[in-house]
């Protein structure tokens, strides 16, 4: 079963329906109608380094429940011939099962040391955030995930095995899932058709919420803070500290928000919660009550970045003017550290510039930025008799 989109008018929806009929063979209902890809699209193979150890790990013990369901997954896997029997490997990686959202078991398997034994690949995965961008204001999106994934396409977007056909029209979208289908059918590849969404004008892809209108937040990331208790270790502290990062892009002034966190774990050894700590955790829950809509910028369009300094941080927002107001693009915090925190203000001023150029890499090549701040900066940068940190 797979799902559609409850915002398209009824015409609309019976022409999508009546499409994806005429294309169930491009899903795969049952693990026996993964066929694999052909030798002749692409073959693989592990890049092990010769000299590597062989390792073989020891077989871990697992409970009587956890058992059953390792037994019924491999015997699923041979009997699609995922897998085959081996006598005598070299290697050995134990099987690790992880909880699925819906209460079930995926299996994985523990290859850290087969990893170790392999170079790592320089080829870069795409910017996720660019990858939203470029999502976002589609009128309709479908997502889905492949079990492989190879094909790209015109109107396809792609991270690892999640794919997103995006139309700027609703019209549009059917042509546009042609293409899509066309491209898998080359391939011999198959869509699992539960983790498909057809028609929908918004949801949720690489982890944010996109919709036509921009790009918010994902709530289960927010919730993941808003439903914690106050820190009692250092642990408690690493993991707000981790979920805070992950929605730095819609925090303002992250990095005085979420200062008294991180110096709880400048000194990692002992663990201090004080007031102060609490009241900045209340504020930032407060914050995150209601988030603010991120907006994707048009072709060309002007830019405006707006630079903050504190005593321990240092901060920028990229926007865009619409009418009278101005809409939030992306924010860009960063604690000072060590030799920062002695910065002069027009010192701080000019790395948060840097910083924010280095972040927004794509935004600045794009677009022209223009730069808002209450102090002189572009004089300081244009004097020719600049020296030291400046000149850097």
């Amino acid at each position: 079963m797979t799902k559609i989109g409850t915002t398209m008018n009824l015409a609309a929806e019976e022409c999508l329906i009546e499409f994806l009929k005429e294309n169930k063979k491009v899903f795969a209902w049952n693990m026996t109608d993964l066929q694999g890809i052909s030798p002749d699209v692409i073959t693989h193979r592990l890049n092990v380094n010769p000299d590597a150890k062989p390792v073989k790990q020891k077989k871990r013990m697992f409970g009587a429940e956890s058992s059953q369901a390792i037994k019924e997954k491999v015997e699923k896997l041979i009997k699609a011939k995922y897998v085959r029997p081996v006598q005598y490997p070299e290697w050995l990686a134990n099987v690790v099962l992880v909880p699925k959202p819906n209460g079930k078991w995926r299996l994985c398997i523990d290859f850290t040391d087969l990893n170790k034994a392999c170079p790592k690949d320089p080829f870069p995965l795409p910017r996720i955030d660019t990858l939203v961008d470029s999502t976002s204001g589609g009128d309709i999106p479908t997502t889905s995930q492949l079990h492989i994934s190879r094909p790209i396409g015109r109107n396809m977007e792609v991270y690892i095995d999640d794919m997103l056909v995006k139309s700027i029209k609703e019209k549009d979208h059917i042509g546009d899932l042609q293409e899509y289908f066309e491209i898998l059918k080359s391939f011999g590849l198959k869509l699992n058709p539960a983790k498909c969404t057809f028609g929908v004008r918004g949801g949720k892809f690489l982890g944010y919420i996109i919709f036509e209108r921009g790009i918010e937040a994902n709530p289960e990331k927010i919730s993941a803070i808003m439903d914690m208790s106050p820190p009692h270790s250092i642990k408690d502290v690493q993991k707000l500290a981790g979920r805070l990062a992950a929605l730095n892009r819609f925090i303002s002034r992250s990095a005085d928000k979420g200062l008294p966190f991180f110096k709880v774990l400048r000194g990692a050894t002992k663990f201090e919660w004080t007031t102060a700590s609490q009241e900045v955790f209340d504020d930032l829950r407060r914050y995150l009550t209601s988030p603010p809509l991120l907006t994707k910028p048009k072709a060309g369009e002007l830019l405006y970045l707006y630079l903050a300094i504190s005593e321990s941080g240092v901060s920028s927002v990229l926007v865009r003017q619409e009418g009278k107001g101005h809409h939030p693009v992306y924010y860009v915090s960063k604690v000072l550290q060590g030799a920062e925190i002695r910065y002069s203000q027009i010192e701080k001023l000019a790395l948060s510039l840097v910083i924010a150029a280095r972040k927004l890499r794509p935004y600045f090549q794009s677009h022209q930025i223009v730069v808002l701040t209450n102090h002189p900066l572009k004089q300081v940068l244009a004097n020719p008799e600049l020296s030291g940190r400046m000149v850097k």
